[in-house]
């Protein structure tokens, strides 16, 4: 894709021309080609099987928390092959740049790779994905019937969606953002980016970041304000803990982020001059902004991942955390350090040694908790039964990987060692070893864990194992050669290489990244497999690992109300404190279950603010406006519809728990 002059923008289609299509790129072209096969195979299929009326009754307008939670998921998953797909082109053409060749990708188009690369798996993976997770457990685990707000739910559901949607028309439309994820100016201002890749960045962090903002305050109130009775702050699972504090920094921190673009905006649409190099206007001013969100960002991810960690040895070693108590203090002190610690980020750009001093050792102070955690799942594992299922498998190669991060973590915090090695691939390989081997594998040990409760039957193991293999080993074969690239100098984000002593390097990242491919097409596989024979891997029993904690004691998949009867809680580990004492389920005397209704509006709302985005991106000034009003108006509309409830009558539940006293009858006699 080569660089378009910049036209004077027209009334009706602002600076959209058809020379925005970007016909003469052919990777694109193909790419389109396929996704639009793709997209009409999807869509016919829909069509044909008269799925659309069940898809939006049932899902797309849900107020569940579980089926929001799954949409989620698949959202996260589908946008991680898009993510996936820009990083195997990124591996593939640094393999191949070398000896006078220029590879296959232009700077223009392999600029906005590494771009979308870093904001579609932060923003559009792993955010939709641990949001996911947490939907779905945390009311399970507190022994609530549904979050706070379950429109809110769904609303902050569909605007990451449509986020998401308005990153991927960049793809075919204009282009993306040249640079990096998080669009640094003067090189994102209007002189040195005067098309329409930043505003694509721009407005699809901003849509997308509305919805997380209200996820994590309606996750806040569920936690703090629906928890069964008797279970106090501190007979919480470890899971809820860490999505609390996940929560906590996502609602401290994301309207730092959206302040912070607004700014930027106002920079490219009305020639202010907050972050230019003049009149008054200062870059590093962005640069301390965006990290002060962005390091608390990379906590957002990795705390619920550590709360994942928790149930699955706790569960697979059949025995209680070792020291709940200091886990939570040490989730605690992560949420507050990881506020002081943004600077580390850019050591080198003139502190100065005092400033620099502080951060490093704040920094190095905040490996201190996680640390602690490490030691307590260990002492978890000792002497216990250990079972090693796909979860518990994902859990320790977490250990060994994360700690070799944490290691590199801690040097670069050394402001003398970062000042040689930031900005080099040393700081890449460190950044994808606490994301993969944290983040990722918690959230695969996260899905095998929970799946069997969302769906009813477990995943494939075989597969899964497959999948687990090549995650492992590809990550250690893609990224060990970027530390030592690292160390030998070779900057990031480089698109050719002349020294040929790199190229090998650059050839065993490359099938390392071949490998990473191969388990996600294994984790695919796995999914495909396991439906197809749900039935040998059927549970009926709702705890088919033995498990600890609330979300085990309900049927699987749970009810639509979740819980006949509100539990209440006795001890930490509310579920294992039932079954030793021989807690009997109720069997009669129940009652009607008020309920939220499902709801269009957030779609809606949803789609409206995609459309306002792209009029944005695109100085569609008249389309922007009216699609403000039809924001403002479905919003107002929206406070008009009081049917917004229903009871399920006390027979349907009496029917629902029979069937379910059924099946674990017959699982006895079996």
């Amino acid at each position: 894709m080569t660089e378009q002059p910049t036209i004077a923008p027209s009334f009706l289609l602002g600076r959209f021309t058809l020379e925005a299509i970007p016909y003469h790129e052919p990777i694109l072209v193909a790419t389109f080609i396929a996704v639009a096969i793709g997209g009409i195979a999807v869509l016919g299929a829909i069509t044909y099987f008269r799925l659309w009326g069940y898809l939006w009754k049932e899902w797309f307008t849900s107020v569940d928390h579980k089926r929001i939670g799954i949409m989620y998921m698949v959202l996260g998953i589908i946008m991680l092959l898009r993510g996936f797909a820009d990083a195997i082109m990124m591996r593939l053409q640094q393999a191949l740049a070398f000896g006078g060749s220029d590879g296959y990708l232009p700077a223009h188009h392999y600029d906005q790779v590494f771009t979308a690369h870093g904001v579609i798996m932060i923003f559009f993976v792993a955010m939709p994905l641990v949001t996911g997770l947490m939907n779905y457990v945390v009311p399970l685990q507190i022994g609530a019937r549904d979050v706070s707000f379950p429109f809110l739910n769904n609303f902050s559901f569909w605007m990451t969606v449509s986020g998401a949607i308005l990153v991927m028309t960049s793809l075919f439309i204009g282009e993306f953002a040249q640079t990096g994820w998080l669009a640094y100016p003067p090189l994102s201002g209007i002189a040195y980016s005067p098309n329409v890749g930043v505003d694509y960045y721009i407005w699809a962090l901003q849509i997308a970041g509305v919805g997380t903002t209200l996820s994590g305050i309606n996750l806040i109130c569920t936690i703090v304000k629906m928890r069964a009775p008797g279970m106090t702050m501190m007979k919480m699972p470890v899971f809820t803990w860490t999505s609390l504090c996940t929560n906590v920094l996502i609602v401290a921190t994301f309207p730092i982020l959206t302040a912070t673009l607004a700014l930027l905006t106002a920079d490219r649409y009305l020639g202010t001059n907050f972050f230019t190099n003049d009149l008054g206007g200062n870059p590093m001013m962005y640069v301390n902004l965006i990290w002060i969100w962005g390091h608390p960002e990379v906590y957002i991810l990795i705390l619920p991942a550590f709360g994942i960690f928790s149930e699955v040895t706790s569960a697979f070693s059949g025995k209680k955390l070792f020291g709940y108590t200091s886990m939570v203090y040490a989730t605690v002190v992560i949420t507050i350090l990881s506020y002081l610690v943004w600077l580390h980020h850019f050591f080198t750009m003139g502190s100065g040694a005092s400033v620099n001093s502080f951060f490093g050792i704040t920094t190095m102070i905040i490996s201190i908790p996680t640390g602690a955690k490490m030691f307590n799942w260990l002492f978890t594992m000792y002497r216990g039964r250990i079972r090693f299922e796909l979860p518990m498998m994902y859990t320790i190669a977490f250990m060994l990987t994360f700690v070799i991060g944490g290691m590199t973590g801690v040097l670069l915090a050394v402001p003398p060692a970062d000042f040689v090695l930031h900005n080099s691939l040393f700081l890449i390989a460190h950044f994808h070893n606490v994301i993969i081997g944290g983040v990722v594998f918690g959230l695969f040990a996260g899905i095998a864990f929970w799946w069997p409760k969302a769906f009813g039957f477990r995943l494939d193991p075989f597969w899964g194992k497959m999948s687990f293999w090549f995650w492992v080993v590809g990550f250690y074969v893609a990224f060990m050669p970027l530390y030592v690239l690292g160390l030998m100098g070779v900057t990031r984000r480089l698109r050719v290489f002349d020294d040929p002593s790199l190229h090998i390097w650059f050839i065993i990242a490359a099938f390392g990244a071949f490998l990473i491919a191969l388990g996600i097409g294994s984790f695919l596989i796995q999914i495909a497999v396991s439906i197809k024979n749900r039935d040998k891997l059927r549970d009926t029993t709702g705890d088919p690992w033995d498990g600890r904690t609330l979300e085990w004691a309900t049927s699987s998949p749970p009810p639509d109300y979740n819980f006949a009867f509100t539990p209440v809680v006795h001890e930490l580990d509310a579920w294992w404190d039932m079954k030793s004492r021989g807690a009997a389920r109720p069997l009669t005397g129940f009652k009607p279950i008020h309920m939220p209704r499902n709801s269009g509006t957030g779609p809606i709302l949803a789609a409206i603010s995609f459309v306002l985005g792209f009029a944005l991106i695109w100085y569609i000034w008249w389309l922007a406006a009216l699609a403000f009003v039809a924001l403002l108006g479905t919003a107002i509309a929206h406070t008009f519809n009081y049917n917004r409830d229903f009871d399920i009558p006390a027979d349907v539940i009496a029917r629902t728990e029979e069937a379910r006293t059924k099946l674990l009858a017959a699982q006895v006699k079996a």
